[in-house]
């Protein structure tokens, strides 16, 4: 009963997490376009891949050395419940677009480092990742249809009302903190220098051949990703739909059923099958949208969910499996700074310059914008396979020295 209890708390902070997350940034593109902000959009998605470059690192580092990361994590829920709120107010009260952009990017500072926090709180309770880290993080994919479906339901996919529920549902999380155990990182007699306090020597993670061409792949792929949540909802509204937050939802109804397939994916496929599936379905996606049909474009948001669980999730549970716990949060920050950061940020200043580029005097040219978002899906495949070796010998554990 006590690890069922311990349980339902991991999935109740995934699912609380990520639904904090999609009522902000699912709509956050309708809600700039509704206030004649629609010029800041790229702009505006990519303060988070800023952010990543900066504080999840650091935020990593000091929850593997310092505090424990619970309480890391409560700190900045706090910081980014009041930082939202101040965003939303100064869109909400047409404040200058270069001050809205700057709250905007202090609100990536302080939610940026959340994910990979919370993630290392959970892997690190965990018993068996590769069975048991699917189902918890299932619930925070469900936290991300409630969310979407409540800013829908409220009448929220274009309004601020979005971002002050967002703000109140932070600070639910920090107090949901309160309920977690306080597990303090392990003492070191070590001198910390000035590259460890700011986690730049989670790079040394980089060494093992393997490992470093999952963190590429992965930030590679979050460029073409990036279209995705800014561009297909207005994909979506020149097709005809409404309540365009609850039909982005499809793709997390495939990412639940995908998420609980992976522990027995990984009792009968290698690794590597795994990952090129998620790869494959990555390219499928960006096709079927490139048909600019409305059922084939939803076809494209449901296949969102296969090429995510296999391919992010299983590159979470590999870190978590072959990377020295000491270095837990240091490995997911990384992998944070690699996907929002270095992705991200690529992929929402590119994929809006292509959009752009795709843009006519009446309308977008939405065949010719996903097509080529689709060929950049291709060559990222082509160069995991090229990379790629795997073990044969399965998930066995690496050393970061």
């Amino acid at each position: 009963m006590k690890r069922w209890a311990e349980y339902a708390e991991l999935m109740a902070l995934f699912f609380l997490q990520w639904m904090a997350m999609s009522m902000w940034f699912v709509p956050l593109s309708a809600v700039l376009e509704a206030h004649g902000l629609g010029g800041l959009r790229s702009y505006a998605f990519a303060t988070g891949a800023i952010a990543a470059f900066i504080s999840p690192l650091i935020f990593g580092a000091m929850a593997d050395r310092h505090f424990a990361p619970v309480k890391v994590l409560r700190g900045l829920a706090v910081a980014t419940a009041g930082a939202l709120a101040l965003a939303t107010f100064s869109i909400e009260r047409s404040w200058p677009a270069g001050v809205v952009l700057g709250l905007i990017q202090m609100l990536a500072l302080c939610s940026a480092p959340s994910a990979s926090i919370s993630t290392s709180i959970i892997f690190s309770r965990l018993k068996n990742s590769t069975r048991e880290f699917g189902p918890v993080r299932a619930m925070g994919t469900i936290g991300w249809m409630c969310g979407c479906w409540l800013a829908s339901a409220l009448g929220a996919d274009a309004s601020t009302l979005a971002g002050y529920m967002a703000a109140g549902a932070w600070l639910v999380i920090a107090a949901f903190t309160y309920l977690l155990p306080n597990v303090p990182p392990p003492e070191s007699k070590d001198q910390v220098t000035w590259r460890e306090r700011l986690g730049w020597d989670a790079l040394v993670l980089l060494k093992q051949r393997d490992t470093r061409v999952v963190f590429i792949t992965a930030a590679l792929l979050n460029i073409p990703l990036a279209a995705f949540y800014p561009l297909t909802p207005p994909h979506l509204k020149q097709l005809g739909f409404e309540h365009v937050s609850a039909w982005m939802t499809l793709g997390q109804t495939t990412e639940i059923f995908a998420m609980f397939a992976l522990a027995g994916l990984f009792l009968r496929l290698r690794l590597k099958w795994i990952f090129l599936a998620g790869l494959g379905f990555s390219f499928v996606r960006f096709i079927c949208c490139a048909l600019d049909l409305p059922g084939w474009l939803l076809v494209g948001i449901t296949l969102h969910g296969l090429s995510y669980t296999f391919y992010f999730i299983t590159a979470q549970i590999y870190l978590d499996e072959r990377i020295d716990p000491a270095w837990r949060a240091r490995a997911q920050a990384l992998f944070s700074l690699m996907t929002g950061g270095v992705g991200n940020l690529i992929g929402y200043l590119g994929t809006g310059w292509w959009f752009n580029a795709c843009a006519t005097s009446t309308g977008t040219r939405w065949p010719v914008f996903w097509g080529g978002i689709a060929a950049v899906a291709a060559g990222i495949m082509i160069y995991f396979l090229a990379t790629y070796r795997g073990q044969n010998a399965g998930m066995a554990r690496a050393k970061s020295g």
